[in-house]
């Protein structure tokens, strides 16, 4: 079972440096001081941006496998190598209430905090920079190459951009000066320090709420409820725009009365306008032997969220279903029709419903 926990490098083979320097392609992998860690020894260090809390030696490498002790420091080794760049609807991410239809940069290193059992991006999340095609791509020049392709936000996403903070919180800065939105697509396991500096520059965040169980949360993924929820609240609290997913696992996490108890939580806690979205599963890495999820699951799912108080609750990775769109919760009436990605209606006007005057919470311009 992954649990939570310190992991001494002399304990974990599997996350010593092994001494190539370079990733799959021939990259070169060049060390970058990291931030929030602490000296445990001469050569071993404590790292503090994440509840696992890695205490490593010399040249033993953390949890996330992309952070490193060499020489009494901790050095990320994946600031500004990304292995995945893409230009994606900002609807993919998802994010439902803020700048619908428009563009979102995508960045990704290798490397993740989590272990996630269905993990769809594992041949980057579960390795490291040394497995990884990469390329080598400058904090400046990802703003700059949003700005050129049209994008009116950039996401840290794919993998767990906690895993390259220091290059995810380098990056928000410069495209905060230059009027470009910030994304932060994460599992929430990350402590309230680091949450709180990069929270200056981050616009709005899709946490996955994979569970309202904390069993399955360590069993499947190697995290933990109490983390999940306060990064919630804090992300609340400090401003980020926040919208929430909940993969439906069949027979793991499709138990309804926790999906009950999980949106009376998000209503009491983070309020009702929060959207909340619930996600099917598609057989995918060490979950092949289960099925998807029965879409009449996601709909009873989106039923009980909604019965709960819940104003905006979505269904995804379902193609063409009603509840892909947002409706008024006042009036009832569509006010952003999507198909799959693609938005092909929008009635909203100065942040409110356009049929009714009802203030619709997002960010929309």
């Amino acid at each position: 079972m992954l649990g939570l926990g310190v992991y001494p490098a002399f304990l974990k083979k599997s996350f010593l440096s092994p001494k190539k320097a370079y990733g799959a392609n021939g990259s070169a992998i060049t060390p970058h001081e990291a931030m929030y860690y602490e000296p445990m020894g001469p050569k071993s260090v404590r790292c503090k941006l994440c509840p696992h809390q890695c205490t490593l030696n010399d040249n033993g490498r953390g949890f996330c496998r992309v952070r490193e002790c060499r020489n009494g420091k901790l050095y990320s080794l994946v600031y500004e190598l990304p292995c995945a760049v893409h230009v994606d609807p900002i609807e993919k991410k998802p994010i439902y209430h803020m700048l619908p239809a428009s563009k979102s940069f995508s960045i990704a290193t290798a490397g993740c905090n989590s272990r996630c059992k269905f993990c769809q991006n594992w041949q980057i999340s579960q390795f490291g920079p040394e497995e990884t095609n990469n390329i080598r791509l400058k904090t400046k020049d990802v703003v700059a190459k949003a700005m050129g392709a049209g994008c009116r936000s950039i996401a840290y996403t794919y993998s767990e951009p906690n895993a390259f903070y220091e290059y995810m919180l380098d990056t928000a800065k410069i495209a905060r000066l230059r009027g470009i939105k910030n994304i932060w697509v994460t599992g929430g396991q990350i402590n309230p320090e680091p949450l709180r500096e990069l929270a200056k520059y981050i616009d709005a965040a899709n946490i996955d709420f994979k569970a309202f169980d904390d069993d399955y949360l360590k069993n499947i993924c190697a995290q933990n409820l109490k983390t999940l929820t306060e990064t919630i609240k804090l992300s609340k609290d400090l401003g980020i725009w926040v919208e929430l997913t909940n993969l439906v696992v069949p027979t793991l996490n499709d138990d309804f009365d926790k999906i009950e108890r999980m949106a009376l939580w998000i209503k009491e806690n983070v309020g009702a306008g929060v959207p909340l979205h619930f996600s099917r599963f598609w057989p995918m890495y060490k979950l092949k032997n289960l099925p998807p999820t029965p879409v009449k699951t996601l709909e009873k799912a989106r039923r009980i969220a909604l019965d709960a108080g819940l104003e905006y609750v979505y269904i995804g990775n379902v193609a063409s279903h009603d509840a892909n769109n947002t409706y008024c919760p006042s009036c009832k009436k569509l006010i952003i029709q999507r198909k799959g990605y693609l938005v092909s209606e929008i009635n909203i006007s100065d942040s409110k419903c356009r049929f009714c005057g009802h203030l619709i919470p997002g960010i929309w311009k």
